[in-house]
Order: structure tokens, then C-alpha cells, then sequence
């Protein structure tokens, strides 16, 4: 395992926990209201970016897990 790199894809979790998950995250107790077209695809597209994101994470976590350690120095 490569802990520097399983600690870069810890910090890639969590810059995209800060930056959307509040975007794809229902409201809690909100009024149902039927959201326009256009409010539905910057939802669509804020998922599909979330979603992206979090594959690209996952991988690098498993290349992280699945890696030798950097040599020193390098």
C-alpha cells in the first residue's frame, strides 16, 4: 500500500464532500415542490459531476491500497 497516495485520495474525498455534497443531498423537511426543467438539469448535472468524481476517488483509492510504497526521495 501506498499511504501517500491513499492520503492524496483521502484529500480528493474530502475537497468533494465540501464542494457538492450539498448540492445532491435532498432538504430535509423542505416543501415538495415540482422543480422546473431547468432546475432539474443543474441537479441532473451536479449529480453526474458528484458521480464522476466519486468513481475517479474510488479508483485512486484502490490503486492507493493496490500500490508499492513511493521510494524514498522520490
Amino acid at each position: 500500500m501506498d499511504p501517500q497516495r491513499l492520503k492524496d485520495a483521502y484529500q480528493k474525498l474530502q475537497s468533494l464532500d465540501e464542494r457538492m455534497t450539498h448540492k445532491v443531498r435532498p432538504a430535509r423537511g423542505g416543501a415538495m415542490v415540482r422543480p422546473t426543467p431547468e432546475q432539474l438539469e443543474v441537479a441532473m448535472r451536479d449529480l453526474a459531476n458528484y458521480t464522476l468524481e466519486l468513481k475517479e476517488v474510488v479508483q485512486e483509492l484502490f490503486l492507493a491500497i493496490a500500490s508499492k510504497p513511493a521510494a524514498p526521495g522520490s
